[in-house]
């Protein structure tokens, strides 16, 4: 005689599948997406005229970075490597070069008079930029302020910019602005 199919008894199974579920999310570890890491400056005040802004030429350092990821700094081509000795230079100006950026005197609170530079480097790329290659040129930009800064801070207060007070740190800030402006990506046309 046979014997009748036998029935697995499936009234715990969705509890099972419950704690099976809560497991894998417990245990599981999510991927960080790489990014920049930036805080925005302010929205400019609506009633200041942008028309009267006008930069000078020496005051501005164009890096560009094409479709195949060279990399053009001051119209000089060059490996990412070299380029943070590039913008300290520039942003620096040690030899007071006419070609490189002026310096003017401000007045910072708590500190007093100091000789604050006017550079501004310009990022510009173009549609077809590798992301990593981006990153690779924004981090030596970034890596090249955060020097002058903690070279900044060595001298005048004897640590390093992240180890100072908040109100030490606003005038390494206003000292050692970081004036990097990001342009639009440029369509290079090739499809």
């Amino acid at each position: 005689m046979a014997r009748p199919a036998q029935s697995l008894p499936s009234s715990s199974l969705a509890d099972i599948a419950f704690m099976v579920l809560i497991f894998f999310l417990l245990v599981s570890t999510m991927d960080q997406e790489i990014g920049l890491q930036r805080r925005l400056p302010p929205m400019p005040d609506p009633n200041q005229k942008t028309d009267d802004v006008q930069i000078k030429r020496r005051n501005i350092m164009v890096v560009r970075i094409n479709d195949a990821d060279r990399l053009l700094a001051g119209g000089v081509p060059m490996d990412v490597s070299m380029l943070k000795d590039k913008a300290k230079e520039f942003l620096l100006n040690p030899a007071e070069d006419e070609a490189l950026p002026e310096k003017e005197e401000k007045v910072i609170e708590g500190f007093g008079s100091f000789p604050v530079s006017k550079g501004v480097i310009s990022l510009q790329n173009t549609r077809g930029t590798s992301y990593d290659a981006y990153l690779k040129v924004q981090n030596e930009l970034v890596k090249a302020v955060n020097e002058i800064r903690d070279e900044f801070a060595l001298a005048n207060f004897g640590k390093v910019y992240i180890r100072l007070d908040e109100d030490k740190q606003r005038i390494v800030r206003d000292a050692i602005p970081q004036n990097i402006s990001e342009a639009d990506p440029k369509d290079t046309g090739r499809k």
